[in-house]
């Protein structure tokens, strides 16, 4: 079934009744998940052909936590007002979502540039999931972080949208031509590859951007007196400490696939999910040899 993830009015009554319904595909019925005290994901772009919601499905239904931050970017509103495209996965993300909410975890949604309708909203809840501009997280060891979507410090957003525009009509075709590529590698049964993230890693300027705005928003986060930031926006997961200041980004899940995660003890860790899919397959693949 394709269409949007709620009825046309987008009321209470409509999303009790989204969640409520079953979705296209069914929850895994895993045996024991894996407890998570917060997770941090960004950058799915629903809406657009590079979601990679199989496999955010297939993390969703791996693992719980008290907490979970949506970092901004989770729809893609840009492409959506191009050209409509919601494929039943993405109502079954969205469905996931309020499920956990529903459960009673914490859900607090950061909306990003490609979602900025969204930010008028800021300082509501809606089906159980609070929206905020940005927020304060205190880890389990009692450092603070400041989250939020990272599109503040993106010069090119702030002072050139027409450019951002443009460099987002580039990216989404190479995300295109990504689809196409691991198709081919599905058919071979090879595991999933991001050409995009291959290509920026070979781009000397894409490399410098993502340095120097890793390096802005740390020093931002050190004089709002923060411990620590998380961010999305750039799609490049990482956990680095810049001037003393602790700097995570959860990735995305067009490129990287990647989930930033807080264990009982205030560990940070990423999780690179095709990984995950991989190890458990080569798992499965021994019990059953």
């Amino acid at each position: 079934m394709d269409g949007v993830p709620l009825g046309s009015g987008g009321g209470l009554t409509d999303i009790a009744d989204f969640v409520n319904s079953a979705p296209a595909i069914p929850e895994k019925q895993v045996t024991e998940r894996r407890r998570y005290r917060t997770i941090w994901i960004s950058d799915i772009h629903l809406g657009t052909r590079g979601c990679n919601a199989d496999l955010l499905i297939d993390f969703l239904d791996h693992v719980d936590s008290d907490t979970l931050y949506l970092v901004g970017d989770i729809i893609d509103g840009w492409r959506l007002k191009k050209k409509f495209y919601w494929p039943a996965a993405h109502n079954d993300i969205v469905w996931r979502v309020l499920k956990r909410a529903k459960r009673g975890a914490r859900v607090i949604y950061i909306p990003g540039n490609h979602d900025e309708v969204f930010r008028q909203f800021s300082g509501l809840d809606f089906g159980g999931i609070a929206i905020r501009r940005k927020a304060i997280h205190e880890t389990a060891d009692g450092r603070r972080l400041l989250v939020l979507h990272g599109d503040e410090f993106d010069a090119i957003t702030l002072a050139h949208k027409w450019l951002a525009h443009v460099g987002d009509f580039a990216y989404n075709a190479l995300m295109s031509a990504n689809v196409w590529v691991n198709a081919f590698r599905r058919y071979f049964n090879m595991p999933y590859w991001s050409l995009s993230k291959h290509a920026k890693a070979k781009v000397k300027n894409a490399v410098e951007f993502i340095s120097n705005y890793e390096e802005v928003v740390a020093q931002a986060a050190g004089a709002r007196g923060v411990d620590g930031v998380v961010c999305g926006h750039i799609h490049t997961a990482e956990i680095r400490t810049i001037g003393g200041v602790a700097y995570y980004n959860d990735g995305d899940w067009v490129e990287s696939c990647t989930a930033l995660v807080e264990h009982a003890d205030g560990r940070m860790e990423l999780l690179h999910w095709a990984d995950e899919i991989r190890a458990r397959g080569e798992r499965e693949a021994a019990v059953a040899a």
